[in-house]
């Protein structure tokens, strides 16, 4: 049987703008939230969009994906008619050769695509914050009778300059497409997230590398050439909390935004639930000397300090005396016993040490994964 849409997560970005953090880890594994990884949300919207076929496309460091993923059961994704698949990380057809951008590794993924045969193609990041129903955007996908649709979203204009901007007329259809324009002429902002029908752009991929004019990238090659032939191409607008959480500024802000009772994203929606890998913890401890306010504590974490609109994730440890502002602290983190902690993204299994300081005043601070701080270690 034909499946109607397959979605192709691409999650092998190496995430260099968030230093630190994504030395060890892709992006898309990097944790959020205090229960999630970044991609949870991709492949959460896959589910609830009833989308279930998924190939995941790796490349940096994909160990630790590849385990937090498996078969896709935490999604509901592992049925008769449903399968997350890990794809390999570099083109086995061009000698073990990385994937060169996000239309190459589409194209080298060509075999899998054919055997789910699927109408429309999806094409999503692995690293954004964001509920997404991708059915209503096939069905205006559908509607407009489009070879191509890229969905988008208004930013201001002052800051319309660092994304790809979307020229549409008043049908929405796109008339041209400018990457990081110095002066944009629209606020309509690509999302990375594309319709295609497959047919075609198989055909165009293969007719490209067949004639050594390769097309690597969708944003640099594929949609200007969509353009450029006239093909059928529209912008969907979404307009929810979307969150590109690649540097660490945006990360930071998204966390903090993420423990706002009032933020878009609606965690307590049972209707478009957001579902992680299950872990087992036990319940969170808090001392008698412990002093939480308007913060997120997953289970599994041992509280003996002062913690203020922070995140932290499981099985971090706070020692007495400790104090957290405006942090998020990801799993199985230390603080010492009197460490200052302000304005910070403290790294997977990071130790701080006794009254050691990490104040992100002026530029938010960053310990990274297993980094120690601190000559002395409260070992209590």
């Amino acid at each position: 049987m034909k499946t109607e849409m397959l979605a192709m997560i691409l999650a092998g970005g190496k995430g260099t703008r968030l230093g630190e953090i994504t030395k060890t880890i892709a992006k898309p594994a990097v944790p959020f939230g205090g229960r999630y990884r970044i991609i949870d949300f991709t492949l959460s919207n896959c589910a609830n969009s009833r989308i279930g076929n998924v190939g995941v496309v790796t490349q940096y460091q994909p160990l630790t994906l590849n385990r937090h993923i498996g078969n896709g059961a935490s999604w509901g994704l592992d049925g008769i008619d449903s399968g997350v698949t890990i794809l390999q990380p570099f083109s086995s057809s061009e000698g073990s050769k990385w994937f060169a951008g996000t239309a190459h590794a589409i194209y080298q993924n060509m075999d899998y695509i054919d055997q789910i045969d699927p109408e429309y193609i999806l094409i999503l990041s692995g690293d954004h914050i964001y509920k997404m129903d991708y059915g209503d955007m096939l069905e205006q996908h559908q509607q407009n009778n489009a070879s191509l649709t890229v969905a988008v979203i208004e930013v201001p204009m002052k800051e319309a300059s660092r994304f790809g901007i979307m020229n549409t007329d008043e049908n929405d259809r796109i008339i041209e497409f400018d990457e990081k324009p110095e002066n944009p002429k629209s606020n309509l902002a690509s999302m990375g997230i594309y319709i295609f029908n497959w047919p075609r752009l198989r055909s165009v991929l293969v007719n490209s590398y067949n004639k050594e004019d390769d097309m690597l990238d969708f944003g640099q090659h594929v949609i200007p050439f969509y353009l450029s032939s006239g093909e059928n191409a529209f912008a969907y607008r979404f307009s929810g909390y979307w969150k590109d959480v690649g540097t660490i500024d945006s990360l930071w802000e998204a966390n903090m935004e993420f423990i706002n009772p009032d933020n878009e994203l609606d965690m307590r929606d049972k209707r478009w639930r957001i579902f992680g890998k299950n872990t087992i913890s036990p319940p969170h401890f808090l001392t008698k000397t412990a002093s939480v306010s308007h913060s997120l504590i997953v289970d599994g974490c041992f509280v003996s300090g002062r913690v203020e609109n922070s995140i932290l994730s499981s099985d971090v440890q706070v020692k007495e005396g400790a104090v957290i502002k405006d942090s998020f602290i990801m799993p199985n983190a230390v603080i010492g016993q009197g460490a200052y902690i302000n304005r910070a993204i403290i790294g997977e299994n990071a130790i701080i040490g006794k009254d050691a300081v990490i104040d992100g005043t002026d530029e938010i601070a960053v310990v990274g994964y297993s980094e120690v701080i601190g000559v002395e270690i409260d070992e209590d």
